[in-house]
């Protein structure tokens, strides 16, 4: 986008009703989400051996007025020629159609996965539907925002968060559409999404406008697109980490022959949700994914700040506390590759991880002054 010196008010108008829009369909959206984990039932899916390859076999359809049990005995044929039996009971609730399928012991359970009770399913495929319908209205928002101006949508923290909340919602929608089971996934994402959007037109809400000289670079779309993208990530990485931490002390509550999950909530919420092994995988993974990334959104900003103030790094606010956060994650990733931490101890490292990279983006660009403040807040 080339820069233009007059600011089209009619489009951003429309750029903040179409915000506005969107939050109220996240709303809606959100309000499904937790209608289906009231009200959905574990799934029933059978479990693929890690140690076998090629596909179940069976399908069993439990319908009628009442539960059904059933013991599931499904072939797995090996890479050797040889086949393996596994066997499990399948319960379904009313109405319910369990399936099984080819998916791992990860996917298995979970808002959306086979075995959901038909109208918490139907809540949820909604919840989905007025998903996309507010990132439609989210992205039509930003777009309006960025030709209001002719630049990128992304030069104050009001744009940046808009941004932000956009790209996490459209990576859990990147994941459905994958055929990954994470609709679990839903409610705490558009929770947050709504939070950020919440914030942003606020807190940290900046009226259209053109931005300072030293802003008008192509490093404007590398840097600052790169650490949305990062934030995003390290956010579903941090949802992960926090699902975990509630899976496993539900499953130690359980042993201990307790019947509520943590922090009081319903048991049946926990039991429906994957495996904590599941959600301490997951949120490694994002984190190694995304680490050389937020590296090179590091360097770029760097290579940004010699074209602009004539120094590659001057210890301001923002470069020291991206820094920290790329050490805090970088300790996270050590240990988890040479010392072997897994579970709770790398939990609370990821943790104390993403609070450093909350603080560097609140609370350095609010309460610090330092040279990226000329941008707003």
């Amino acid at each position: 986008m080339q820069l233009a010196s007059a600011v089209d008010p009619q489009l951003a108008d429309l750029s903040n009703k179409l915000i506005y829009s969107a939050m109220v369909v996240y709303t809606l959206a959100m309000f499904a989400h937790m209608i289906e984990w009231t009200f959905g039932s574990k799934g029933a899916v059978a479990v693929r051996s890690k140690e076998q390859s090629g596909t179940l076999g069976e399908t069993v359809a439990a319908t009628g007025g009442k539960k059904a049990a059933k013991t599931v005995t499904v072939t797995v044929a090996g890479a050797g020629g040889g086949t393996t039996t596994l066997t499990r009971t399948a319960i379904a609730g009313e109405g319910a159609t369990v399936v099984t399928s080819g998916r791992g012991a990860e996917e298995e359970d979970g808002p959306g996965a086979a075995g959901t009770n038909e109208k918490a399913d139907l809540a949820g495929r909604i919840a989905v539907s007025l998903t996309v319908l507010g990132l439609l209205l989210h992205g039509g928002g930003i777009v309006a925002r960025g030709l209001s101006v002719s630049r990128w949508p992304w030069g104050n923290m009001y744009e940046f968060s808009c941004a932000f909340a956009f790209a996490m919602t459209a990576a859990y929608l990147v994941l459905l559409a994958a055929k990954k089971n994470v609709r679990w996934l839903g409610l705490p994402v558009v929770l947050a999404g709504l939070l950020t959007l919440g914030i942003a037109t606020t807190v940290l809400y900046t009226d259209s406008e053109q931005l300072v000289p030293a802003l008008h670079s192509p490093w404007l779309a590398i840097h600052v697109s790169t650490a949305i993208f990062c934030g995003g990530a390290f956010y579903a990485a941090f949802i992960a980490t926090l699902l975990y931490l509630g899976k496993d002390s539900f499953d130690k509550r359980i042993a201990a022959g307790l019947t509520s999950g943590p922090l009081g909530t319903s048991a049946s919420i926990w039991r429906r949700l994957p495996a904590a092994s599941t959600f301490d995988k997951l949120s490694y993974r994002i984190n190694a994914l995304v680490f050389p990334l937020w590296t090179f959104t590091i360097i770029a900003g760097a290579i940004w700040a010699e074209a602009a103030w004539g120094k590659y790094w001057e210890w301001d606010p923002k470069e020291t506390w991206s820094f920290i956060t790329w050490v805090a994650y970088a300790c996270y990733l050590h240990a988890r590759a040479t010392a072997g931490w897994k579970g709770r101890k790398a939990a609370y490292l990821a943790l104390a991880a993403f609070a450093c990279w909350l603080f560097n983006y609140y609370g350095v660009n609010i309460f610090v002054t330092g040279k990226h403040s000329y941008a707003g807040i």
